[in-house]
């Protein structure tokens, strides 16, 4: 199992990934993190390209097992 040192995220990166497995709409991720709804879905395509992965669930199932979120 990979550490989760082994994960390149920024801290912002990070705080929309914790918020992600609560199945929140990037408009309320945009109004938690007072950021714009571009940048949501930006930090949610490189949050699944550092992880490999193809969508929301898969992020979500695999920041578990990683211990990025709980």
């Amino acid at each position: 199992m990979d550490a989760p040192g082994d994960v390149r995220l920024n801290a912002r990166e990070l705080e929309a990934l914790c918020l992600i497995p609560n199945e929140l709409p990037n408009s309320e991720i945009t109004a938690i993190l007072v950021i714009s709804q571009e940048t949501v879905k930006t930090y949610v395509s490189q949050i699944l390209t550092e992880l490999g992965l193809r969508d929301r669930v898969q992020a979500v199932v695999d920041a578990c097992r990683r211990g990025l979120v709980t």
